[in-house]
């Protein structure tokens, strides 16, 4: 599924203005956003694990030792990762359960149970649940590999980061939890996946005016 054209996310992002004030100061303070895009393969996956529940700089690294290991990121499939042994993988950074994550998907993958060209062709309620009825996919993960892939209604509403641009654009005090903001986010059908673009964008403001 290719990534949105620029005149997809216009629509978008001028649909979103209407229905959330706080995403229309998000729209004017940094304009169109850029799509995030990955290739919707294994190591999309892999990586997406890595990134799970830990600081971006740490999850940087060890991408980055996990790809050296590999010789690039293409070369993470399913097939030459199942053949590493955990030690080998564990001198990334990586922890044993994001090992067994990864090979579970792995596996999945091998067998048939998950078939990626299937995902991409279905709903976004559809692709959900067939990406997190794998062992070592959870929400997160589904919606981040989705988005990535182009999905526009994609939302990973557990991101810290959204929450958090979200409360700054908002002017509140607290942040809300994860059930709220997934609850606040239907009104941004059929664009929360632009909607998650653009509070990237603001998360990623926020912490250039802290450096």
């Amino acid at each position: 599924m290719p990534a949105p054209t620029e005149d997809d996310l216009v629509l978008a992002c001028e649909t979103l203005t209407e229905r959330d004030p706080a995403l229309a100061r998000a729209y004017a303070l940094h304009g169109l956003p850029e799509w995030r895009t990955a290739p919707a393969k294994y190591h999309t996956l892999v990586r997406t694990v890595v990134f799970q529940l830990i600081s971006l700089q740490a999850a940087e690294k060890i991408w980055g030792r996990l790809q050296d290991q590999f010789g690039g990121a293409a070369k993470i499939t399913p097939k030459a990762l199942l053949a590493r042994h955990n030690e080998e993988l564990r001198l990334t950074g990586l922890s044993g359960p994001k090992i067994n994550h990864m090979k579970f998907i792995a596996e999945a993958i091998l067998s048939g149970d998950l078939k990626l060209s299937r995902v991409l062709k279905s709903s976004a309620e559809d692709a959900r649940r067939e990406l997190t009825a794998v062992k070592g996919i959870g929400p997160w993960t589904a919606d981040i590999f989705m988005l990535y892939s182009g999905v526009m209604d994609a939302f990973p509403a557990g991101d810290v980061g959204l929450m958090n641009a979200y409360k700054s654009l908002r002017g509140d005090k607290n942040r809300m939890d994860p059930k709220m903001f997934s609850s606040v986010a239907e009104i941004w059908r059929p664009y929360r996946g632009v909607a998650a673009h653009l509070l990237w964008a603001h998360f990623h403001a926020l912490k250039a005016e802290t450096v």
